[in-house]
């Protein structure tokens, strides 16, 4: 038996919305990087984007275990010597683009590279409720009741 390698023209994609409200932050980017490259897809093929589309709505509102929001702490750089700038988890979600820590907590489980950069222009992240994604029709995924684990408790 010859094993099955998936051709571009036999992809088929669908379109998912989660929502992002008080669900754990690291359990939900693992399940969507996993949708994003196509792994819960019989017909997985590792060298072609094979993965789903993924809208996440209310990423201001994700839930983070522990003192997470205090004490995880984001870097990058400018550039410049000496240039390193730091903010905390709770920062970020307070600011202007609360979205980007649901992105980089997926893209740092997306592999490196062309394909992964590919894999990473099917994920969509909003803020808040609304998104432009309605003629899409998108499946709502609800990971809240796949685990219960998955939803942060009060």
């Amino acid at each position: 038996m010859k094993t099955y390698s998936m051709k571009a023209s036999e992809i088929d994609k669908k379109w998912y919305i989660i929502d992002a409200r008080e669900i754990i932050l690291g359990r939900m980017a693992s399940l969507v990087a996993n949708m994003l490259r196509g792994k819960t897809k019989p017909e997985y093929t590792p060298h072609m984007d094979c993965g789903d589309y993924v809208i996440i709505i209310n990423a201001e509102k994700v839930g983070l275990t522990g003192k997470k929001l205090s004490d995880k702490i984001y870097y990058r750089h400018t550039g410049f010597p000496g240039g390193i700038k730091q903010k905390t988890a709770g920062e970020i979600l307070e600011g202007k683009f609360p979205e980007r820590v649901i992105q980089k907590a997926v893209q740092r489980m997306i592999p490196r590279g062309p394909l992964g950069r590919q894999q990473m222009k099917n994920l969509y992240v909003y803020a808040g409720e609304k998104h432009p994604h309605e003629a899409q029709k998108p499946t709502v995924l609800d990971i809240a009741k796949m685990n219960p684990k998955n939803k942060r408790s009060a």
